[in-house]
């Protein structure tokens, strides 16, 4: 059922498998202290294709960790990934922010920024398919950290648009069809979810002095608002599913400071499958 480079093949994509079943996640709510880990029920077993979830997934992977890099605009992913990126047995992947910024000439990127209501399916469609790239890759070591993740795109950045308006109903009820497809269909493990928790207010600090050019635009209250459904969803879990463990980092801190706390919780990050 697969194709070359581990994507979907056309028969599968036009939707011959419908037969699989879904797996509910548990949503319990509580209070996540800051700088632990909180166990969530997993997901159902990993199992090929022929077990009890119908799932598609990838042989010989099984044994390998996936841990996503959650986290606000500007709240230090680039500064965890690239402390880790020098661990061995670790490969990072970041967002494909490149792609992004050109499909085939066009920035829909830079277009969603200037433009939300009228660009803002075009980029989310590009970037759900981005990732799902990105989770379905072959894994080259033991441990893959991800820069954010299908599920964060879908469940924080696709929900503030449409939550704040920038959205018609009938782009978000496209884009809900499409996610709700894929993570039914195809098996997206994630063993540990990375916070990093900073404030809106840090963030736009942040994004000020790294001077992006598409970022300029982004005033703090839409940082407010990806932060509060950051907090609902990994801390509150009184929104979407999570799909694994949460681990807080706070994120406020200078970068002596953040170095040190990445060394803290190396443990805990690199042995996330055993948690």
């Amino acid at each position: 059922m697969w194709a070359a480079g581990g994507r979907l093949s056309p028969m599968l994509a036009a939707g011959v498998v419908s037969s699989c079943v879904r797996v509910v996640r548990c949503n319990r709510r509580g209070k996540l202290p800051a700088g632990s880990v909180t166990l969530i029920p997993r997901r159902a077993h990993r199992v090929t294709q022929h077990g009890n979830t119908g799932k598609l997934e990838r042989n010989g992977e099984a044994k390998k960790s996936v841990i996503c890099l959650e986290g606000n605009i500007a709240c230090g992913k680039t500064t965890c990934l690239n402390y880790f990126s020098e661990t061995s047995n670790i490969e990072v992947l970041t967002e494909p922010i490149s792609q992004w910024r050109n499909v085939r000439g066009h920035n829909p990127l830079g277009l969603m920024y200037q433009d939300p209501e009228r660009w803002g399916i075009t980029l989310q469609t590009y970037v759900q398919l981005t990732m799902l790239d990105r989770h379905l890759s072959p894994i080259s070591a033991p441990v893959r950290m991800m820069e954010r993740s299908i599920f964060s795109a879908k469940y924080i950045f696709v929900e503030n648009l449409f939550r704040s308006g920038k959205m018609p109903e009938v782009d978000f009820a496209v884009l809900s069809e499409w996610f709700d497809w894929i993570t039914t269909n195809i098996y997206l493990p994630v063993d540990l979810i990375v916070y990093l928790q900073a404030t809106p207010e840090k963030c736009h600090e942040r994004l000020k002095q790294r001077s992006r050019e598409e970022e300029k635009v982004i005033p703090l209250e839409y940082l407010e608002s990806i932060h509060q459904l950051y907090e609902d969803w990994l801390i509150k879990r009184t929104s979407s599913p999570l799909p694994a463990p949460v681990l807080v980092i706070p994120a406020d801190h200078d970068l002596n400071e953040m170095l040190h706390q990445y060394e803290e919780n190396r443990d805990k990050i690199l042995h996330a499958c055993y948690l």
